[in-house]
Formats: structure tokens, C-alpha cells, sequence
């Protein structure tokens, strides 16, 4: 199993476990310090209903960034990440598109990772 699905299972178990919904693709790259990846099929049904309404949107994308970013400040739920990569995640910068269903989340890591 390469590194770049390693990493996508473990992002996905995060999510699924606290999001209640983990990507249904995933394409992650390594470039320098960060980690950049793309996830399709986020959202669940409750948000795809929520987003019909302008305070359902609002809801909807403020939970799936900055409150994404809070879970990745937890260290327990990124030390396998960090051990994967062999660095430590220092920064994070998360958005999506709600209406195409597609997040891109950059992972920042202390050094260039050696993958």
C-alpha cells in the first residue's frame, strides 16, 4: 500500500469518526512540507438538505472548516499522520466547495516530508 493512500485512510477514519461522514474519493500529493488533498462525496444527507437554506450553507461550511481544523489540533488524532510522514503537522488550511461537494484540505508539516 503506497503512502498516499495510507494517509487517505487515515484522514478519512478521522473524518468519519467525528464528521460522521469521511470523503468518498480521495487524491492526496506530497510536495515539500505539505500534504494536499482533494476529497469528493463529503457531505452527508442531513448537510445536502441543510444547504437549500442560506443559514443551513453558513452551518454547513463553517463545521466542515473550522471545525475541521479544531479536530486536527487534537495531537492523539494526528500521531499517525505525523508517524506516517515522519514529521510533525504544525498548520492546517481546509475549505469546500458545498454546492460541487469538493474539499481541499492543505496539511502543513515542520519539514519537507520524506515519502
Amino acid at each position: 500500500m503506497n503512502i498516499e493512500h495510507q494517509f487517505n485512510m487515515i484522514i478519512r477514519e478521522i473524518r468519519k469518526k467525528h464528521v460522521g461522514n469521511g470523503p468518498r474519493e480521495m487524491t492526496t500529493k506530497f510536495t515539500g512540507c505539505w500534504a494536499i488533498t482533494e476529497m469528493k462525496g463529503n457531505l452527508t444527507n442531513v448537510e445536502k438538505f441543510m444547504i437549500e437554506s442560506t443559514k443551513g450553507y453558513q452551518v454547513v461550511h463553517e463545521a466542515r472548516t473550522t471545525l475541521i481544523k479544531q479536530l486536527y489540533s487534537d495531537t492523539e488524532k494526528v500521531e499517525k499522520l505525523e508517524v506516517l510522514v515522519g514529521a510533525q503537522l504544525i498548520n492546517i488550511f481546509t475549505d469546500i466547495d458545498l454546492e460541487k461537494d469538493i474539499a481541499m484540505t492543505i496539511y502543513v508539516f515542520d519539514k519537507p516530508l520524506q515519502v
